[in-house]
């Protein structure tokens, strides 16, 4: 059931920004805020990375879009292109994945620094099911505001 929502959220995303142009992809919702639909998947591919790849699997790695670790870097997708963000995002999602499929089950831990402690797969991908769904709600207005389409 946590694969499925996760799965459903992740596509959402992806619908979210289907048939639009890199400029209208990187379109900010309003100043002084930089939130565009590029963004939205440039953010989540590090979300994926960080809780998956580094916090379950333990890799050393860095952020995608910041070396000093600003979270916040992705969200600036003003020279971006769809090929790169869903390139990026595509790849953390298949690694996410085969690292959710290997657990031999939900009560793998893994250390979360930020929060200093150690937290479960299942915490993780309840964590990334709230983090897609804050966020599809904002590419619900994003995506409302650059062409008028609404729904799903």
């Amino acid at each position: 059931m946590l694969r499925a929502f996760l799965d459903y959220h992740r596509a959402t995303l992806a619908m979210k920004c289907d048939g639009l142009s890199d400029d209208e992809l990187r379109r900010a919702s309003m100043p002084p805020s930089t939130l565009s639909l590029l963004g939205l998947v440039r953010h989540m591919a590090e979300v994926e990375r960080t809780w998956f790849r580094r916090v379950i699997n333990a890799e050393d790695i860095p952020l995608v879009w910041s070396a000093d670790g600003d979270f916040q870097a992705a969200y600036d997708a003003s020279t971006a292109t769809r090929t790169e963000a869903f390139e990026v995002w595509n790849a953390e999602v298949a690694h996410s994945r085969r690292i959710e499929q290997a657990a031999p089950s939900l009560d793998v831990t893994g250390y979360q620094a930020k929060w200093g402690e150690d937290v479960s797969l299942r915490l993780v991908m309840l964590h990334l099911i709230h983090e897609y769904a804050r966020h599809n709600g904002h590419a619900d207005f994003l995506r409302e505001g650059i062409d008028g389409t609404v729904g799903a």
